[in-house]
Parts: structure tokens; sequence; C-alpha cells
């Protein structure tokens, strides 16, 4: 569908970054039916009702880098910092959980004949003879089975979680502390998906994806719902829409909630382009982008951003971004520890953050195109061009943060 730029950027160690247009991209199109049926205002709404009123809710930081706008050679940068987001370490707290719980709203109703109750209700202990006979998995990287976790204990159910071969230790600790059954799996992500979605069907489980494929679509909408609170938020602290939103991809779905909040907001005439970064060892939606269609990537999916080892899109998330996303660009796993330390070690002026390495794709594409005048301008960046970026997760396994940024969040933090 397109013809790609290729060229080496500055960040990593000769790194090789690919930018591919989407030959779908319709920027002055309205938000469709297509788009709709996946994400709307009346899902977002309930969605952002029902998480603003958990307990520890707060919006997550946005911050200012003007002394990495101003070497960058843009007008403004901002980083939304999803790192504290309800203890978590990342935005996947937002989905995951907020799934769970729809979800079990909608089987105390089934079973008890009753109006789906609502989270006080569930939390108050009422429906415990029902939320005791279900059981909710999923398979992972790392954040999202803790927010099903997470969810699952708070809620009051219970959860089995699927991890992968490389799914580090840590990781697996990080969600065996809410309650969780860990099981590891043979082979790489998207075959652990295909062994929860087979167990889950011969135990009566309940899978709560953040991927959607052929026959199951519904829960994965509430997940992606779930995220676009995070855009609302960023959306609410800016002072004029993003010319720019970079924004990493595993599957696609926190990509998508994103694009499509944005584009109800501020309409096709305002709305940012969005701009995907792709782990070039998972480089899925780049692929798929350059064929025209959804384009499996085969392989261990070995990325040091292991929240973005995926290698199959999500369909739903194909329905929103095609029309939607202007572009994508493959990110190095050396460019993402490159931006891990200019984060935790940044320019005078800039604040101190910590970014996990699933955290930083978008920002390092930013870097990136800009270190390019012919790539840079193909997607319209410029002097005048306000960038947003989505940094996902904290230091969400503590152990391989320190490893690649050579200090540990802690010592990060305490610097700021």
């Amino acid at each position: 569908m397109s013809n790609p730029i290729k060229y080496h950027n500055a960040l990593g160690q000769g790194a090789t970054t690919e930018l591919v247009l989407n030959g779908f991209f319709a920027p002055d199109a309205p938000y469709g039916p297509e788009q709709d049926a996946v994400l709307n205002d009346t899902a977002f709404a309930l969605a952002q009702k029902t998480i603003t009123a958990w307990p520890g809710y707060a919006p997550t930081p946005l911050q200012d880098l003007p002394a990495l706008a101003q070497e960058a050679g843009v007008a403004a940068l901002c980083y939304k910092d999803e790192g504290t987001r309800f203890g978590l370490g990342s935005f996947k707290a937002l989905g995951g959980a907020y799934a769970v719980l729809r979800l079990l709203s909608r089987e105390i109703a089934k079973r008890k004949g009753i109006a789906e109750p609502d989270v006080a209700e569930i939390l108050s202990g009422t429906h415990a003879d029902v939320l005791s006979q279900i059981t909710v998995c999923c398979a992972t990287d790392g954040n999202h089975g803790r927010s099903v976790a997470w969810g699952a204990r708070t809620f009051g159910c219970n959860c089995v979680i699927f991890i992968h071969a490389t799914v580090s230790e840590g990781r697996k600790a990080a969600i065996e502390a809410y309650g969780a059954e860990v099981r590891r799996c043979a082979g790489n992500y998207d075959e652990s998906v295909r062994e929860a979605d087979e167990t889950a069907k011969a135990e009566g489980w309940f899978v709560v994806s953040d991927t959607s494929y052929p026959g199951y679509t519904e829960i994965p909408k509430d997940v992606m719902q779930g995220y676009e609170l995070m855009a609302a938020e960023a959306a609410d602290e800016l002072f004029e829409p993003p010319t720019h939103v970079f924004m990493q991809t595993g599957v696609g779905g926190a990509a998508a909630a994103v694009a499509a909040h944005l584009r109800r907001r501020y309409g096709a005439e305002t709305a940012p382009r969005i701009i995907l970064a792709d782990p070039e060892e998972s480089a899925c939606w780049l692929e798929s982008l350059r064929a025209g269609r959804p384009v499996a990537i085969e392989g261990d999916l070995d990325t040091l951003m292991a929240g973005l080892a995926c290698g199959e899109i999500s369909l739903l998330a194909w329905d929103v971004l095609k029309p939607l996303a202007c572009a994508v660009v493959s990110v190095a796993d050396d460019d993402a520890v490159a931006m891990m330390r200019r984060l935790a070690d940044p320019l005078p002026g800039d604040p101190v953050l910590v970014a996990g390495e699933s955290a930083v794709a978008g920002l390092a594409a930013f870097l990136a195109l800009m270190g390019n005048p012919e790539a840079a301008k193909t997607v319209g960046l410029g002097p005048h061009s306000r960038v947003l970026v989505f940094g996902t997760e904290g230091d969400s396994d503590p152990e391989v943060y320190e490893h690649l940024v050579g200090k540990s969040g802690d010592a990060v933090r305490a610097q700021a």
C-alpha cells in the first residue's frame, strides 16, 4: 500500500528506522459507523463514570518536555505518564480490570435475573455467591494480566493467567501477587492467546483479552473503552489539540482507543495525525499496513519491549485504525533503551521520568523521524508541531529496568 522510507537514526547504535504510510488513511473522513461500533461516546461515558469512581482513582500526570521539544525542533512535546496508574505501573489498569467488572456485572444480572449491579454493589459482597463461581483468564506479556488479576481480586472472582516462554519471572511474580494462578506456556504471545482460549472453552471460564479475533470481539471493546480514559485526561489538560500523536502498538488496542477518542473529540478538521510505533522484531502493524490487510508475524518475537511483543493485530483495532492512522514507524530495541536512559537523565528543564521499555517506542519513533528531514516532512512534522506521546508503563519489571538503565526506578525517582 505504500513505499517505505528507510534510514539510519542517531538514537541507537546505527539502528535503521522504517516509515510506512497507511494507504487507507482518511484524514478528512468523519468518524464512521465501523469505528463507532467498536468505540463510541456512550460506552466511553460509562467507562469514565465507572473507573473514576474506583478507590484510588486519580488522573496520571501530563508532563511537558520543553527541552527535548526544542532539541527535536517542534513547538511542544507532552508525555502522558501512566506509570502511577492505580499502583499497577501501567495504563493497562484502565482496560483489563474494567472489562472484568463489566463481565461480572453482566453475569450477575443474567444468573439472578436482575438489573446489572454497579461497582459499589459488587464491592459490598452482595453477589459473592455468583462471583465465587466465575473464573476469568487471559494471555499476557505482563501488564494486562496484572490488570485482570487485580480486577479479579478487587471484585471477587477467580483468575488464571497464561504467560508465554519469554515473560520474565519478575512479571510472573507481580501477577501472582494479586492472587492469580499463573501458567507458563511454550511459544510466543500469540500461542499463549490460543492456549488461554482453548482452556477457557474446556473449563467454562471467561477470557478477558485485550486483543480480538474471529468470534471474540465484545470483551475487548470494554478493554479498549477503558483505555480511552487516558486520552480524555490528556486532552482535558492540553491548551491546544496536538498536531501529532505517536502511540506504540502491540495488538493495537491502546492506539485505537487514543485515535478514536481524539477523532471524536476534535473532529476531522483538528484531530491529530496518529503515527504508530512498532518494535522491529514484532512489527505486525507495519507489515499489515504495508500489505493493506492484517498480517501475522511468525517466530519468537524476541524484542526487549515485552509488552509490545505481539505477532497478530487485534481485528477491532484494525477496524478503528485503518482510516485513522497516518503511518507506522519501526523502533529498534537499542532505540528503546536509549530513550529510557534519556528520560531518566533528561536535558535541563525537563522532568525526570521512569519509563519502562514498552513505554518509549512512540517517543523514540518521533525523535527518529525528526532526525530525518524527508521522513518528518512526509508526516507533516515541523517547527509548529505539537506532539503528544503516551508513556504507557513505568518500571513494571524493576529488575529489567535497572539492568537496562543502569540504576533502579527508585534511584531515578529520587533525582526528581
